[in-house]
């Protein structure tokens, strides 16, 4: 290459704080669907057991939240397989970069710590 890699890298480290924003973000909400897929069955199985006054609304929102939390989970999850491999991906081409950096080393009698 022969331009400066030094402008990729800095490009490269700010899009892997975005996808590691995002991960972040499916890893919540990934959390949240299995709250509900818990809460769902719970629910589901108060009412099944009597535990629990049946009421239509009661069983609708049951079943909403287990069939969301279902899918909220799942979804938020092969999201978060990508960005992980976005991540992976990102992470090695930096690496790549700052190899191909010629580093210099100072010589300098001081020590700065």
């Amino acid at each position: 290459m022969d331009a400066d890699p030094h402008d990729e890298i800095v490009r490269l480290e700010a899009q892997i704080d975005e996808l590691t924003e995002k991960l972040e973000s499916c890893r919540k909400f990934i959390l949240t669907g299995r709250v509900a897929v818990a809460a769902g069955s719970v629910l589901l199985i108060g009412l099944l057991f009597g535990a629990i006054t049946f009421d239509p609304a009661v069983m609708a929102c049951a079943v909403a939240a287990l069939l969301g939390g279902f899918v909220a989970w799942g979804s938020n999850r092969s999201t978060a397989n990508e960005t992980t491999a976005e991540i992976a991906a990102a992470e090695a081409r930096r690496a790549a970069l700052i190899g191909q950096i010629e580093l210099r080393v100072i010589e300098s009698g001081e020590t700065l710590h």
